[in-house]
């Protein structure tokens, strides 16, 4: 399971890398050639739009496997380790519930949305919408093993609501996560 996850990061994280460049580039050439030689790709930006769009996706699943999401947790930590891990469940119940309503509302739109297509690059809009749901099954898989690593006692010791990321920004063997 742990190979398969770093496998699955690292290929995410090299997606929203790519997805970056993709941007930069269509963004600056479309402005050098419309001062330039006033002209420019139209498709430039719905494609630019539809790659942040999933790029914000793909990075809110790494930012849940990471705990890097905000959170507030000041009054947790003045709760007894039992009263934490109490509202812990319940938080991470809403938050899995939530996800549930962002699959649900996203797999609605993408079927709606699957016969309507972009004006210039004539692309389905559901493949815009269809980020809605691979976020919420990546967000809710996190959301899943956190709540069981909870329930558990494997959860990482002096957990809070927020969680807690490592602020180093590497893993246990020193690994970029």
């Amino acid at each position: 399971m742990a190979a398969f996850e770093k496998v699955l990061i690292r290929a995410i994280n090299t997606l929203i890398v790519l997805s970056l460049a993709a941007m930069l580039v269509m963004v600056f050439g479309n402005v050098v050639l419309r001062y330039v030689f006033n002209s420019g790709i139209s498709a430039s930006e719905e494609a630019s739009r539809i790659l942040f769009v999933w790029m914000v996706f793909l990075g809110a699943i790494v930012a849940m496997r990471d705990h890097a999401h905000l959170g507030v947790d000041s009054f947790v930590l003045k709760l007894p380790p039992g009263e934490q891990k109490v509202v812990r469940v319940l938080v991470l119940l809403v938050m899995l519930y939530l996800c549930s309503l962002m699959l649900i509302g996203s797999w609605k739109q993408t079927v709606i949305n699957l016969g309507t297509f972009a004006p210039v690059t004539g692309m389905s809009m559901a493949a815009f919408y269809a980020t809605g749901l691979v976020g919420a099954v990546g967000m809710g898989g996190y959301i899943l093993l956190d709540l069981w690593r909870t329930l558990s006692g494997r959860g990482a010791p002096g957990a809070t609501v927020a969680g807690t990321a490592d602020p180093t920004g590497t893993d246990v063997a020193g690994e970029p996560k």
